[in-house]
C-alpha cells in the first residue's frame, strides 16, 4: 500500500502566481524590445520640439521653470524636475501643449516646498 501525501492547496495557487508573474514579466520586456529606434530625422525633430518646449516654459512670466526638465520622444513630452507651486503643473503641462509637434505632455515633477520635495 503506498502513501500518497496530497499537495496543499496554497502551494499549487503559489505555482499558478508565479508562473502567470513570468509570463507578465515576459509580456513587458518584449513589448519594451520591439520599439524601433529613433530615425535621425526623428531625433531631430524631438530636439526641435524640447527647444521649443524650454523657450515656451522660459517665455512664462507665470512659472518659474529653472528647474524643470524636458525630454521628448517621438513628439511625445515628459516634463521632469521640480516646481515650485501646484498652479505650476498646469501652467507647464499647457505651455508644452501649445508647441506645434506635440503629441501629449506627461508631467512627472514634483512639488517643492521649503527646500524639500513632497
Amino acid at each position: 500500500m503506498s502513501v500518497h501525501e496530497e499537495e496543499p492547496p496554497e502551494s499549487f495557487s503559489k505555482r499558478v502566481f508565479y508562473a502567470a508573474s513570468l509570463a507578465v514579466a515576459f509580456g513587458i520586456v518584449a513589448c519594451a524590445t520591439t520599439q524601433s529606434a529613433p530615425t535621425p530625422t526623428e531625433r531631430a525633430a524631438d530636439a526641435s520640439i524640447a527647444g521649443q518646449v524650454r523657450v515656451a516654459l522660459n517665455s512664462d512670466q507665470q512659472l518659474y521653470a529653472r528647474h524643470v526638465d524636458i525630454w521628448v520622444n517621438q513628439g511625445v513630452v515628459r516634463l521632469g524636475g521640480y516646481v515650485w507651486s501646484p498652479e505650476d503643473f498646469a501652467l507647464a503641462r499647457n505651455d508644452a501643449q501649445r508647441v506645434p509637434g506635440v503629441k501629449a505632455v506627461e508631467v512627472r515633477m514634483e512639488l517643492l516646498r521649503g527646500g524639500m520635495a513632497k
